[in-house]
């Protein structure tokens, strides 16, 4: 009989949005409850572009979440970013990583990059001081189809990057396509984080039965073939990739609306929600590579010492938590996190 206890050293989430404010208190003790440590995406309003906003950031989470937890501040990058403020940031241990988002392709990107040739000086920056580059990789064209975004993105612009700077560590972040596993398995020095959902759902949980915002995310969940080919590189045991939720909440309103928000809150149950797929691919054993150790290695952090333990019994989902609806909401999930 199968081990009903699955215990691993305590994970890390490599990629999650706390928000701000309100929000920022409601969902945040989520995410420690269940990580280490978490890599905070930087997308507010205004977006985190400087050392003072990272620290001041920073200061918001640790009153909100338990002793113990460490969120790892990133930089959001914009066309007019200064190399040596991204070095100050970095060389003060404030910030881990900077963000790049493509102006306009996801949530709060308005300030992103319009052409990748405006922060150039900033990447060689990045590149000689061992800063990594954490990426939304997707390009944002109007005549490119939301669903080749990302194949589009590998085309256009990373693997001109891996290019032009072979010392960069870039992640390509919550990738959702057999272009991005296997660009992935085929250079190493480029990371990917895969969320709960991309190895759940496929693009067909957005229409089933009428329209379903809360299956909405960016990038978009993609065909089945996609989604096998995420779940063969999430339980490969590849050193490079690892575990980033891509936890985004809003609101059951800002969801449910005339224009809803992309983003799916999976930070409750996101242990939970990655155990049943290994176990169904029969993976268990890759679990804390993926969750605990290859995240950490690539960012060149220590390991976590201390350990968590998943147990084999059913877990219902709630509807809604705080006003948010959370993935897998009305299921019964097979592990539950003990702690």
């Amino acid at each position: 009989m199968a081990s009903q206890t699955l215990t691993i050293r305590k994970p890390d989430d490599w990629h999650v949005h706390l928000r701000d404010g309100e929000m920022l208190a409601r969902v945040a003790p989520y995410t420690a409850r269940q990580f280490a440590r978490a890599i905070v995406m930087p997308n507010l309003v205004p977006p985190v572009t400087t050392v003072e906003a990272a620290r001041d950031y920073r200061r918001r989470i640790l009153e909100v979440t338990a002793p113990g937890f460490t969120p790892l501040m990133t930089c959001y990058l914009t066309d007019q970013s200064d190399p040596d403020e991204i070095a100050r940031g970095f060389d003060e241990g404030v910030w881990i990583a900077a963000k790049l988002y493509p102006a306009g392709a996801t949530t709060n990107s308005v300030s992103g990059v319009t052409d990748i040739q405006n922060i150039y000086a900033v990447l060689e920056r990045m590149e000689r001081i061992g800063m990594v580059l954490c990426v939304h990789g997707e390009v944002t064209d109007p005549d490119i189809d939301v669903f080749d975004r990302e194949k589009m993105f590998i085309v256009r612009i990373l693997q001109h990057l891996v290019r032009d700077f072979p010392a960069l560590k870039i992640v390509l972040e919550h990738i959702t396509t057999k272009e991005a596993a296997d660009f992935v398995r085929h250079n190493p020095t480029v990371g990917a984080t895969v969320t709960p959902q991309h190895l759940v759902i496929n693009r067909n949980a957005m229409f089933a039965g009428g329209l379903r915002p809360h299956a909405y995310c960016l990038p978009v969940a993609k065909r089945e073939e996609h989604r096998l080919a995420i779940r063969s590189i999430a339980t490969s045991g590849l050193p490079n990739v690892f575990l980033g939720t891509d936890s985004a909440p809003h609101t059951r309103e800002a969801k449910e609306s005339s224009c809803g928000c992309a983003g799916i809150f999976n930070a409750p149950f996101a242990l939970e929600s990655y155990a049943q797929v290994f176990e169904e691919e029969d993976a268990v054993d890759k679990f804390e590579g993926f969750a605990s150790v290859n995240g950490a290695r690539f960012y060149g952090l220590p390991l976590n010492e201390e350990t968590v333990a998943l147990e084999r019994t059913e877990v219902d989902v709630p509807a809604e938590i705080g006003g948010v609806v959370p993935f897998h909401a009305g299921e019964t999930l097979r592990w539950r996190f003990v702690g």
